[in-house]
């Protein structure tokens, strides 16, 4: 149990989902009754949420999430620089992050209110594409940063430095910088590890390696990673988190570390990291 004063709430929900709008607008009316406001005058489509708008950021206590992983995601982006909790409610197909199923939604609010609940951090990284010596674009990301070819494109090689130090060039259709949350992804997809969330480590997996002998390696969270595109190759982007792309060029390079602020996530009670992989992933299974 911890002390807490929730003062001001952000509701975001699912993207044209009427569902998760009607129960958004309900616990805004009960929000209204405590006495507690609500950042924004309505709920808002995570597809408005724009991470420079810090007004909404300033002084929130919590954000409740109505959605799947993609609209955690979102959130987790849109909360750049702020360590404000998030409760998950599961709106979407899986669930991997939004923990909490709309039937514990009061008991889970009531929790939070009563300040009996804990928070697990989960590591998020801050990527940069640098081109000709100019930074084109930078994002944070929960999940994954991906560099990877479109379907025409041929292998494509990547040169991988880390904290200055070379590491190997990685010849194959892309390679997935993981976090322990995105461990469950594209990564897992790719054959690469699942690491626990709590772990200080990151996961380097190529996308189907033209050398066998090229395999997934975990490295530590806080190392300065560095990935340079070495071949002309048309059709090679830059993906953060799956949700945003940037073409890359030849000898563009993605500057990737470890970000100052981590994405507080609530966690259901009773409930263990093993349950999810086992219900969620069918892992084991």
């Amino acid at each position: 149990m911890r002390k807490t004063v929730i003062e001001k709430v952000l509701i975001i929900v699912k993207p044209e989902d009427e569902r998760a709008m009607e129960t958004a607008q309900k616990l805004s009316a009960r929000l209204a009754q405590l006495g507690i406001i609500t950042a924004s005058d309505r709920p808002l489509s995570v597809e408005n949420l724009d991470p420079s708008n810090n007004a909404l950021k300033e002084g929130l206590d919590l954000a409740i999430v109505l959605g799947g992983d993609g609209t955690m995601i979102s959130t987790a982006r849109f909360l750049d620089g702020s360590e404000t909790p998030v409760l998950g409610i599961n709106y979407g197909s899986l669930g991997y992050l939004t923990e909490f199923r709309i039937e514990e939604l009061d008991l889970a609010l009531n929790a939070v209110l009563d300040g009996r609940f804990n928070i697990d951090s989960r590591v998020m990284l801050h990527a940069e594409l640098w081109s000709n010596n100019e930074k084109k674009a930078e994002g944070r990301v929960l999940n994954d940063v991906v560099i990877n070819k479109s379907a025409i494109a041929r292998i494509i090689e990547i040169e991988v430095r880390l904290n200055g130090l070379y590491v190997n060039d990685f010849r194959a259709d892309g390679l997935i910088v993981a976090t322990p949350t995105g461990s469950t992804a594209y990564n897992l997809s790719a054959g690469g590890p699942i690491i626990f969330p709590s772990m200080n480590a990151l996961v380097l997996t190529p996308i189907c390696p033209f050398t066998l002998t090229n395999r997934p390696i975990v490295i530590p969270d806080g190392a300065d990673i560095e990935l340079i595109l070495k071949d002309e190759n048309e059709g090679v982007f830059l993906s953060l988190d799956g949700q945003i792309g940037y073409e890359m060029k030849l000898g563009d390079k993605v500057l990737i570390r470890k970000s100052q602020t981590a994405f507080r996530l609530i966690q259901p009670p009773n409930r263990n990291y093993f349950d999810v992989l086992r219900n969620k992933l069918r892992w084991g299974r």
